[in-house]
């Protein structure tokens, strides 16, 4: 079985449903964003909402595909970076139980969150204080230098992985994406890059090209993470992104996705759902697809794969789904 490693931020995702956009607008928070705020902003954003009900979930985009690929059934690790406080033993216990072996680092710092908004149209919008997340750099890849739960001194965090799967979130840190895609590069892993939210894209947009064309093999991007790096509507981005990475995918929310590699193109479409919360629907997309391209299939399959996950994880609040609706997802697999 191909193994499977994720990096990013480790966030504990703090749900909140809103009744209407008004309070985005009072919040100064852009409909469909992810802001980065200081924690003073982040507090100011939960006491303004302290009436609302609120519920936890650890997240963070890499680590929700993780936390998929393993209720899947497949071998990963997740490096990411928690404060040694309660949340930071959340975010690790809920790794442990998935079976995601952790190789974390610790902080001082408290664990990072993401305040995610939730409108009656379920989309979500993130105000994130990075936290302890914003620790992870280049040299806690490099063994000798890093303190692991899990430490590999000899042979690296890479080694006997087949795929290394990031989070555009990180792309901020130019250095540490740089050396974490070397890396996987030396060690013959195939390079996953899911984008982040399409102002992040924008802020490093030449730098994520660059990354894309050396390193990237796979590459997920929403409609408008895709517009944002090319300029172009989802069937001309999935042709230009095609262009740079071997396999691309444009996820174009209620009406599917779209699959390029090399002259192949395919449409794929969702399953009837009823939606509460879109929170982890493209994390979860990736984890099925990732799924299964480790396990053979074609690539039909993977994003079929995909659009069953995410059609299941928005009937839920948060990234998140219940162990019996993962037991019936399994099911369907084996009957598929």
């Amino acid at each position: 079985m191909k193994k499977i490693l994720g990096m990013g931020n480790a966030l504990v995702d703090v749900m909140i449903s809103l009744e209407s956009d008004n309070i985005l607008e009072l919040l100064n928070l852009p409909k469909g964003s992810m802001q980065l705020v200081d924690k003073e902003r982040s507090n100011a954003v939960l006491d303004a909402l302290k009436g609302y009900q609120k519920s936890l979930s650890a997240g963070g985009s890499a680590a929700n595909t993780i936390h998929g690929l393993a209720m899947l059934g497949a071998k990963t690790g997740y490096i990411g970076v928690v404060g040694e406080d309660e949340l930071g033993g959340f975010f690790v216990r809920d790794l442990i139980q998935a079976g995601v072996d952790p190789h974390m680092i610790h902080s001082n710092q408290e664990t990072g969150r993401a305040v995610a908004l939730v409108t009656p149209d379920s989309e979500r919008t993130f105000a994130t204080f990075l936290g302890a997340a914003i620790e992870l750099s280049a040299d806690h890849l490099d063994p000798v230098n890093r303190k692991s739960e899990i430490p590999n001194p000899k042979s690296g965090i890479f080694s006997g992985y087949s795929y290394f799967h990031i989070e555009g979130y990180l792309v901020q840190n130019h250095e540490l994406i740089r050396r974490a895609v070397e890396l996987a590069q030396e060690h013959g892993l195939i390079v996953s890059l899911d984008m982040a939210s399409y102002n992040v894209v924008e802020a490093n947009k030449d730098f994520l090209l660059s990354i894309i064309t050396e390193y990237v093999d796979i590459i997920f991007a929403n409609e408008d993470e895709a517009r944002a790096l090319t300029g172009l509507e989802p069937e001309d981005a999935v042709h230009e992104l095609s262009k740079l990475a071997e396999i691309a995918v444009v996820k174009t929310g209620s009406s599917g996705s779209l699959i390029k590699s090399g002259d192949d193109q395919y449409s794929i479409g969702v399953i009837k759902v009823t939606p509460i919360d879109t929170t982890g629907a493209g994390d979860l997309y990736a984890s099925g697809f990732l799924y299964g391209l480790a396990n053979g299939m074609s690539l039909p399959e993977c994003g079929e794969l995909g659009a069953l996950l995410a059609g299941n994880v928005i009937e839920f609040m948060g990234s998140k789904m219940s162990a019996e609706r993962w037991e019936k997802i399994r099911g369907e697999m084996v009957k598929g």
